[in-house]
């Protein structure tokens, strides 16, 4: 899908293609996502919400563990996209899953909430469908810093590109919101160095303890 799929046609940038360019971008892609992968239980069923092109969904797939992973997206060129590489996907709208509450052993919610007019709503919704112990994975990036990394690598194209972001979120934006929403942080990680204003992402990891 284009970074953005409310942006014209024209000029869209994909993530399949960008990752297939291989480089410092997919070593980092590969980076993130072991990084995030490591804190998901081993077994349960996996919803990837905003999954996109389904990159990370097929690592989830791919893999040896007992997991049961299911994208879901409301763009039709994202599921055709997934289509294509044999990954399971349905549309929805992480404003109304359409899934049963207390029913998820965890959710993936990567780079999308920046995305969001009511992200409260989204974090609420996400929570209601996790499992008592349940964890719900939020990743959000740190725009500046990937715009100077991008000016840095000689990727002007991309430095460009508006990603349609309606929020820069901070890490404790982020823990407040996930409090309000009824869940639990346990574990949290800038990425790829410690602090945050370095970082280009964020990683939040919360449960629902009730």
């Amino acid at each position: 899908m284009p970074v953005d799929y409310d942006l014209p046609a024209e000029g869209m940038i994909y993530q399949r293609d960008q990752y297939a360019k291989g480089g410092i971008g997919r070593r980092y892609w590969d980076y993130r996502d072991s990084r995030i992968l490591r804190h998901l239980p081993s077994e349960g069923t996996i919803l990837d919400v905003g999954c996109g092109e389904g990159i990370t969904l097929e690592r989830l797939v791919r893999e040896p563990e007992r997991r049961r992973a299911i994208g879901v997206d409301r763009s039709a060129e994202n599921w055709r996209i997934c289509a294509r590489h044999g990954l399971p996907i349905v549309g929805g709208s992480v404003f109304s899953l359409g899934i049963r509450s207390g029913s998820l052993d965890a959710c993936l919610f990567l780079e999308v909430i920046e995305h969001l007019d009511d992200p409260e709503a989204a974090l609420r919704e996400l929570a209601r469908v996790l499992k008592i112990g349940g964890r719900l994975l939020v990743l959000f990036p740190n725009d500046l810093v990937f715009a100077l990394a991008r000016v840095a690598t000689g990727k002007w194209r991309e430095a460009r590109y508006d990603p349609g972001h309606v929020k820069q979120w901070t890490p404790r934006e982020m823990r407040r919101a996930l409090r309000v929403a009824g869940l639990t942080v346990v574990v949290e990680e800038s990425l790829p160095f410690v602090f945050w204003p370095f970082s280009l992402h964020h990683l939040v990891v919360a449960e629902r303890r009730s």
